[in-house]
């Protein structure tokens, strides 16, 4: 059909004339109500941004005198963001003379790694960087 005459047809319906394939031989065009279908499109967008995940990166600081108890106690947070689907970035933090004692901050982190063994891997291993020793943390993947 013409395009004067698939106009005209569109107008007597009160709908819009929607060109789809621009590229087609010859283009292809539909008639339909253009507002409802770019509300449709955008809905469709947005439900497709709603059900995708995002994997955050969580922090938690220690320091190479950090006792026992606090250890676990940090351990169990980063249990629950690993459980929770993020990643968790595990510091050593050093002040001053600490600096001479790295080797504190190496068993602090090895500990950390095979406390959280059974639902963590290191998906980056312990780097230093100025005064911070850090590694990257990420759950296994589920069976």
């Amino acid at each position: 059909m013409t395009v004067p005459e698939a106009l005209e047809k569109a107008e007597e319906i009160g709908l819009d004339l929607v060109e789809v394939a621009p590229n087609a031989k010859p283009p292809v065009c539909k008639i339909m109500d253009y507002g409802k279908y770019l509300y449709e499109e955008k809905k469709k967008s947005q439900e497709a941004k709603k059900r995708q995940t995002q994997i955050q990166v969580k922090e938690i600081k220690f320091r190479p005198h950090t006792d026992d108890h606090d250890l676990e106690t940090k351990v169990k947070h980063i249990r629950r963001f690993i459980e929770d689907g993020d990643r968790c970035k595990v510091t050593v933090f050093f002040r001053g003379r600490e600096m001479a004692h790295k080797d504190r901050g190496q068993v602090i982190l090895d500990r950390i790694v095979e406390l959280l063994a059974d639902i963590a891997k290191v998906e980056q291993t312990s780097r230093v960087e100025g005064r911070t020793m850090f590694l990257l943390l990420a759950g296994l993947p589920k069976k």
